[in-house]
């Protein structure tokens, strides 16, 4: 049987790739730059693949997805909508999307910190997220 760390880790993995998934959704009708778009097009699929890893782990865990907090979500939302509405530019786009982007990484840090006792493979899926957020981090550099 899996332990709850395990479970409990890759719950937080499978929020955070819906959370970044419907953001990276709520600004691409903004992006103006053909090179930004295929970045934050690259990087939504990466996360969308990672979304079904953890989705087909839970299942065969027996766990049910979990969503992200509707509070992260409309706060998340808010700040979108209200930077855009201000200045709706690549530069505002990558300034929301690297906010999103650092705030994910603390977490799952802070999450293989809490559930260390997390399988390895589900460890894997949470470095693999991590290191796909800090590349878009560094992506979106140039846009700033």
């Amino acid at each position: 049987m899996v332990n709850d760390d395990t479970i409990k880790l890759l719950d937080e993995c499978n929020a955070g790739v819906k959370m970044g998934v419907a953001s990276l959704d709520e600004v691409m009708d903004h992006v103006k730059s053909e090179d930004m778009k295929k970045a934050l097009n690259k990087c939504k699929d990466e996360h969308a693949r990672l979304g079904n890893e953890t989705h087909e782990l839970l299942n065969k865990y027996n766990n049910s997805d979990k969503e992200p907090s509707p509070i992260a979500k409309g706060m998340s939302w808010m700040k979108t909508n209200m930077k855009l509405a201000m200045n709706e530019s690549d530069n505002t786009i990558a300034d929301v999307i690297t906010d999103g982007c650092n705030m994910g990484i603390k977490s799952l840090y802070r999450y293989l910190n809490k559930y260390q006792a997390a399988e390895e493979n589900v460890v894997d899926i949470t470095k693999r997220l991590i290191e796909l957020e800090e590349n878009l981090v560094i992506e979106l550099r140039h846009y700033l």
